[in-house]
């Protein structure tokens, strides 16, 4: 590969290979292929993925999509028309790769078509199959520093698109014109949306709720969860505010929820267990007495991917490590009241928790 960073995760990922005692590993048109090849075929029902072993690495690529993939990559293609199938060229990059044909040990893209994987296990009888938690999502989990000034950008931009949207809230505005301002500030500065949620009032309650036409009223709690794409990485992070005065307990729930978030990213550390992480957000919240209102795990990772590994989860055991970068971000929900939750991404670098944004969690008071 030309590619130096290309050449490096490959060399990373045969090192993990030989240390879970792979045999090959099998990678469908999916964000896992963009971060091994750079490249993103046309997914449809034609089958492609990329096939890597200790000494080889090739591609089973539609016929039709052959010009533009050798536009991205310099590694062999194994072509195949409608006409003919793709079992010949598959049998000539199996082949290619020297992979045992009996029981070998194989990664399979969790994310790869069930008909993908299929044609891969009945072409090697036996095989022992995982999917890619030990291989490629491990490599992903640990972000190298030209991802870490890409995912900081990213983070910078979004501060400011929610920094202008709290800015510009008045009354009757409703969430889908929050989010549309939203948008354009994204576009405006070179980036894309990869997803906004504006909740005002009891909506904030709805964890996953929709944007929608519920106009904003004073007294309303506003929450936005919100994240741009920029040069290829993603942002998230979610903020509190309220239009005019909070609504009764309203400071109460955001003082909690800051502290959760505090500790856990103070234990958020080398070393740590993922599950500790949630269990430190979460004892605030259920010394609180609100241990039952909050709904939902502590965080996810985010990297080409809004949500991949690691998860803070409850019964998560993987082991933190210098690298990682995943979301802290408790809430409470309040039915028919509001929800509050605030969120920051943090990497685990230097030995301990860096957050990318810069924006305050203070809760904020939108004028009139």
């Amino acid at each position: 590969m030309s590619n130096p960073t290309l050449t490096t995760r490959m060399a990373n990922l045969r090192a993990r290979m030989t240390a879970t005692e792979t045999d090959l590993v099998v990678i469908g048109p999916s964000s896992h292929m963009m971060y091994m090849a750079d490249l993103s075929p046309h997914g449809d029902e034609r089958p492609v993925f990329l096939m890597v072993s200790q000494s080889f690495a090739g591609f089973l690529m539609p016929a039709l999509n052959v010009d533009s993939a050798r536009r991205h990559t310099d590694l062999p293609l194994f072509p195949w028309a409608d006409a003919e199938g793709p079992g010949a060229a598959l049998q000539d990059l199996l082949n290619a790769t020297g992979v045992p044909r009996v029981s070998p040990s194989i990664v399979l893209d969790e994310t790869m078509r069930a008909d993908f994987a299929l044609l891969v296990l009945d072409a090697l009888p036996g095989a022992k199959r995982r999917f890619t938690t030990d291989t490629v999502s491990y490599l992903r989990s640990h972000k190298d520093e030209d991802e870490y000034r890409r995912l900081k950008a990213a983070h910078l931009l979004n501060d400011r698109a929610v920094e202008a949207a709290f800015a510009a809230l008045k009354p009757g505005m409703t969430e889908l014109d929050v989010a549309a301002l939203i948008g354009a500030f994204y576009k405006e500065n070179g980036a894309t949306t990869e997803f906004c949620s504006v909740c005002f009032g009891p909506n904030g309650a709805f964890p996953h709720h929709h944007t929608g036409t519920t106009p904003l009223h004073l007294g309303d709690a506003v929450l936005i969860d919100t994240g741009c794409r920029l040069d290829g990485y993603p942002s998230d992070m979610t903020r509190m505010g309220y239009l005019g005065s909070a609504p009764e307990g309203y400071g109460q729930i955001h003082s909690i929820i800051d502290r959760a978030v505090d500790a856990a990213i103070a234990a958020a550390k080398p070393g740590a267990l993922a599950s500790e992480v949630d269990k430190a957000a979460r004892d605030v919240i259920t010394a609180a007495g609100y241990g039952p209102n909050f709904l939902h795990r502590t965080g996810h990772g985010l990297g080409i991917d809004v949500h991949e590994t690691p998860y803070i989860t409850a019964t998560s055991e993987t082991v933190l490590e210098e690298g990682m970068v995943f979301s802290i971000e408790p809430g409470i929900y309040l039915q028919g009241q509001f929800g509050l939750r605030l969120e920051e991404i943090v990497t685990i670098r230097n030995g301990v928790a860096e957050v990318f944004s810069e924006m305050p969690r203070t809760a904020i008071s939108a004028g009139v």
